[in-house]
């Protein structure tokens, strides 16, 4: 019951738009509600100017903490009763785990030709609404793990996917 726990986590275009979404809590039971929801929410944050700091609102007895950068806006939603910086961690964690897996070119169109990595890193961040991570580095760490290609050549690899792509081998050549 004391788990602080996450409604939705949202990642819109700058015209309200999905990007990537889900959803944690039944509080929307339709496509047609979460919609609603989005374009509720995005009304009413779109004049604001957060590009440095995170903000927070509230909007239907939830606490919705946002930040935009470039064409993106950043959405984390949470109970009336849930910890405001709580609830700014994970958006903060999930804003720069994004940014470091896009390699800092944080835009719409980078976005969608990588939206398997994004939705990835909302698995790391959330399980069922509760929150299993909120360190950027350790979520984007776990995200290129599990994208990462084994078969690329070494030297299209980071460091850490080509320490992983020896271990493999090694523990293949121990095996035999």
């Amino acid at each position: 019951e004391s788990c602080p726990k996450v409604k939705n986590i949202l990642l819109l275009d700058s015209e309200g738009k999905r990007v990537a979404v889900k959803y944690y809590s039944d509080d929307w039971p339709t496509n047609s509600a979460k919609e609603a929801f989005e374009k509720t929410v995005f009304t009413k944050t779109q004049k604001t100017n957060v590009r440095t700091e995170a903000e927070i609102a509230m909007f239907e007895n939830n606490i919705v903490v946002y930040k935009f950068v470039q064409d993106l806006h950043f959405f984390v939603t949470g109970g009336d009763d849930e910890n405001e910086v709580i609830i700014a961690t994970v958006l903060q964690g999930f804003f720069d785990a994004v940014g470091l897996l896009l390699r800092g070119n944080v835009e719409k169109r980078e976005a969608l030709e990588n939206l398997d990595l994004i939705l990835l890193c909302l698995d790391e961040i959330i399980d069922g609404g509760i929150i299993l991570e909120t360190d950027a580095n350790v979520i984007a760490g776990k995200v290129a793990s599990h994208s990462m290609d084994s078969g690329a050549p070494l030297s299209e690899q980071t460091v850490s996917q080509a320490l992983a792509t020896a271990r493999e081998h090694l523990v293949r050549s121990l095996l035999k």
